[in-house]
């Protein structure tokens, strides 16, 4: 047998979760943020993005995949869920955001002037996606609000 210099190799999973060396500190920073708020009467809401799924059963072109983006309301107890198909998420994003204010959130809280965003720090409302900023400073500028974003690790 010939030897051609080969070896069997496989791909290795990334572990998520809490293996990084600031996990711990960042949670209790945002936990802090978040308690500061809601005791003063101002809304801490939770996002995120789930993966894109097909509408149907079968692939439709026209339709393409939806993706749900929801709004958890910590102070409430209280979800949205907005469903869409826009290959623009970071808008779609901050558009969920604005629908629950404008359906919710406003009438909730009706002389909140902050509203604090916990987002994970990947993906469509990472920290270092621009277009999630400019969108999320015109809903601040339509709404006279004040956001404060906090991004968290996702994976080490």
């Amino acid at each position: 047998m010939i030897s051609l210099g080969f070896s069997l190799q496989s791909n290795k999973k990334t572990k998520e979760g809490g293996n990084h060396p600031d996990r711990d500190d960042q949670f209790e920073r945002i936990n802090t943020h978040a308690k500061d708020f809601l005791s003063s009467g101002y809304p801490v809401i939770s996002v995120d993005c789930k993966k894109k799924e097909l509408i149907y059963d079968f692939v439709d072109k026209t339709n393409g995949k939806a993706a749900p983006y929801g709004v958890y309301d910590i102070g409430n107890n209280r979800g949205w869920i907005s469903v869409g198909i826009s290959s623009d998420i970071a808008a779609f994003a901050v558009s969920t955001i604005q629908s629950w204010w404008e359906g919710e959130g406003k009438d909730l809280y009706p002389s909140s002037k902050r509203l604090y965003i916990n987002a994970d720090g990947g993906g469509s409302n990472g920290s270092r996606n621009k277009l999630w900023k400019e969108e999320l400073q015109k809903f601040a500028n339509e709404h006279d609000l004040e956001n404060h974003v906090s991004h968290y690790l996702t994976t080490h």
